[in-house]
């Protein structure tokens, strides 16, 4: 089974990387506009540098 990742920004700022799309993402992209999503990505090496990439460009906080 071939995992997708994806990275989605929470209400304070903060990205996680998880191993499957939210369930807003999923089902209606519209129902959350606080958050954003990113992906999905192929592996959980090319999420972990994309939000690398998303906290260099000040679009998420770092932990």
């Amino acid at each position: 089974m071939n995992e997708t990742w994806y990275i989605v920004k929470d209400t304070e700022g903060y990205c996680q990387i998880v191993p499957e799309a939210p369930k807003n993402v999923a089902d209606d992209p519209s129902e959350s506009p606080a958050s954003q999503t990113w992906g999905p990505f192929a592996s959980q090496a090319d999420a972990i540098a994309k939000r690398i990439g998303l906290i260099r460009a000040g679009q998420c906080k770092p932990r």
